[in-house]
């Protein structure tokens, strides 16, 4: 699988393109979309760069008035880092008092890679928008995102082919007491994704994220393990909703998922792109759709056999 288009929302606000420089195309209100400011990552010598689309999006729109701005591409994405885009969101801060949403790196695999996007400390963003209730950003590679605290966050989503441990621990470590929603793609080793469980301890744990209600720890080559962790993990008590989905998950995953604590209290449980067998998948969904548990498990993968013994197993999206 891999990512082929654009978001189409952010914070409930649906998304819109700022135009090109020689459009005649008319703005809407600035408070009803999701601004996507983006510029050609494969460019040519006379396009414009990100910075200077966002230079014209901040003289052309009420920015006192936007409520969510989505970072597409930017020149050499694969090559130059989101440092300078971070940078010009922070010295912006006074222009977007009432920005409550942002999302960094929206590219399709046609623009760059999940894991070619070169990304940056995110964590300045944090810092200059108190108020931000949604941060999403999109590729792993030097990526940082050391523990921070921000009492106004309630979504948090990280997208990658390789989530590197550091980054891990610094979520987990992180003060969010009004998170709701926290959306990790794990990965790969092949791509940075060198965390382990033992990263995630202080988020299993339970003893941070208070508000905490829907947790995904999801596209993982240790599907299985992270499974078993969940499965006496004391956060999973106060969840509404658990996404195990996008990985490796066999049978030995889900069988730790069905004899550990319950998971009755769910309201969605989404296991989807995994390699269970049948049986178990009728197992898990048997157990739980009695108690009103939704129980995603669509989108069953096959191992690949090399021939020479050698069994591979592959998450949704990697490269």
């Amino acid at each position: 699988m891999t990512i082929s288009g654009y978001l189409q929302e952010l914070n409930g606000l649906p998304s819109f393109a700022f135009p090109d420089r020689d459009s005649n195309v008319e703005l809407p209100d600035a408070a009803s979309v999701a601004w996507r400011v983006s510029a050609p990552t494969y460019g040519d010598p006379d396009d414009e760069q990100w910075e200077q689309v966002f230079a014209r999006f901040l003289a052309d729109v009420d920015t006192a008035r936007v409520r969510a701005l989505i970072v597409g591409g930017w020149s050499e994405a694969y090559d130059t880092s989101s440092a300078a885009i971070v940078a010009a969101l922070v010295a912006a801060k006074d222009r977007l008092p009432a920005l409550e949403a942002v999302f960094l790196g929206d590219m399709g695999f046609e623009d760059c890679e999940i894991s070619w996007i070169q990304q940056s400390d995110v964590t300045p963003l944090l810092a200059a928008y108190p108020d931000l209730r949604e941060f999403g950003v999109r590729g792993g590679s030097g990526l940082a995102f050391p523990a921070v605290r921000h009492t106004g966050l309630r979504t948090l989503v990280v997208e990658s082919g390789g989530l590197g441990a550091g980054v891990v621990r610094g979520i987990a470590g992180s003060d969010l007491p009004s998170l709701e929603k926290l959306d990790l793609w794990l990965g790969t080793d092949e791509y940075g994704g060198d965390s382990a469980v033992a990263d995630l301890e202080p988020l299993l744990a339970g003893t941070g994220f208070p508000a905490l209600r829907h947790l995904g720890l999801r596209n993982s080559v240790i599907q299985d393990e992270i499974a078993a962790a969940v499965a006496g993990a004391p956060v999973v008590a106060r969840l509404e909703r658990l996404d195990l989905s996008m990985g490796t998950l066999t049978d030995e995953g889900a069988e730790a998922l069905l004899v550990g604590q319950p998971l009755t209290h769910l309201t969605h449980l989404d296991l989807s792109h995994h390699y269970l067998s049948e049986k178990m998948s009728e197992r898990i969904v048997d157990a739980l759709t009695p108690h009103g548990v939704t129980v995603d498990v669509d989108d069953a993968q096959e191992p690949e056999d090399d021939g020479d013994g050698e069994i591979y197993r592959y998450v949704a999206v990697a490269e």
